[in-house]
């Protein structure tokens, strides 16, 4: 008898595949869609739905409209509104695609579940542990996967790795399925327009506070439209004129102050990075000996060469070989060596090297 799997659908085309692919390999499949949201995705559901149907699989609706609330949505606003720039994504992976839609394919005797994530698994025969590998493809997203758990990578599997996205919907194709021209979905799922001020104005029910716009040295040099509106590196959108070019260098929120400074300003050394996960090791004991990384501090971001200090309570600091631009607290470092995802954690805030050269 095949062994069942639940393929996280999204109405996508990469997932749809992923369980097309999952079918060729044997298994029984069955697509689940996760209501994230009251409303909004009724067209990603019914893509799903159509999609399941082309391939002769159950499709199933799972209502988690309360967790993603919770875990992801609440955690949006409240990071914005302290001062940081959060990654929803990382979020929604942890606690919910891989978190509470895990939690109910293995309760519901599934072996675990699929995504159409770009990002490999293998196994270690050596340690025993499953380790998380980036791809060659445009499209890696081992970046928005560095928080997952031994528990969770045992679990999962990333069918189209190793493909291109034309590859993809080559394959799409042959199966007629009804997603294969869709287009990709570049914005947070639950901010219309990718307006993510306004969407918090209205989630909590009152206008972002105006504030004062500073110097380093505390000067007030103008006003600001609410702390949420702006990230560490921002220069255009400002909304004011200073006679030269100034990039946010650091957010205040208990003073509702958005600090600038000038060009080369927003170049830091090193971070300080909480709730750090390890992928294939145990989590190295606090101020054990330094390792050498390469980082990533946002999606886009190229590695870049590093020395990780590992410290008290899942914190670590990172001290870069070359200053890097616009550390944004909020946002995810993620560890590699090589194409090796070594984990990763939450920037909590720039610093100044301790054990490096000083910039």
């Amino acid at each position: 008898m095949a062994k069942t799997i639940w393929v996280g659908m999204s109405g996508g085309v990469d997932s749809s595949v992923a369980a097309a692919l999952l079918l060729e390999q044997g298994w029984h499949v069955i697509g689940v869609t996760l209501r994230l949201r009251p409303e909004g995705a009724e067209q990603d559901i019914e893509d799903a739905r159509r999609v399941c149907g082309v391939l002769g699989i159950e499709h199933r609706v799972l209502d988690f409209t309360g967790p993603f609330r919770r875990c992801v949505m609440d955690d949006f606003v409240r990071e914005y509104l302290g001062g940081r720039t959060p990654n929803p994504c990382v979020r929604c992976n942890q606690a919910i695609k891989f978190g509470a839609m895990l939690d109910a394919a293995l309760a519901g005797g599934a072996e675990g579940i699929a995504t159409g994530h770009y990002a490999r698994v293998e196994p270690d025969p050596k340690s025993g542990r499953f380790l998380l590998y980036r791809t060659d493809s445009k499209k890696d997203q081992s970046y928005v996967l560095y928080g997952l758990t031994q528990h969770q990578l045992s679990h999962t599997r990333f069918p189209v790795t190793g493909l291109e996205k034309e590859a993809v919907r080559e394959i799409a194709r042959k199966y007629d399925l009804p997603v294969a021209s869709k287009g990709d979905s570049m914005e947070v799922c639950f901010v219309p327009d990718d307006c993510h001020a306004r969407f918090i104005e209205e989630y909590t029910g009152q206008a972002l506070r105006p504030g004062d716009f500073v110097d380093e040295q505390g000067r007030v040099i103008g006003r600001h439209q609410g702390i949420a509106r702006y990230t560490i590196g921002q220069r255009k959108g400002l909304g004011a004129a200073f006679g030269r070019p100034m990039y946010v260098v650091r957010i205040d929120a208990e003073k509702n102050e958005v600090v600038l400074g000038e060009e080369g300003r927003q170049l830091s050394s090193a971070l300080l990075a909480r709730g750090v996960n390890y992928i294939p090791f145990a989590p190295p004991p606090p101020h054990s000996s330094p390792l050498r990384v390469q980082a990533k501090i946002r999606y886009q971001a190229p590695p870049a060469d590093a020395t990780l200090y590992p410290l008290d309570n899942a914190a670590a600091r990172l001290e870069f070989d070359r200053p890097q631009r616009s550390i944004t607290p909020g946002q995810s470092v993620v560890l590699y060596d090589g194409d090796l995802v070594l984990g990763g954690g939450v920037i909590d805030s720039p610093a100044a090297p301790a054990h490096g050269k000083q910039l």
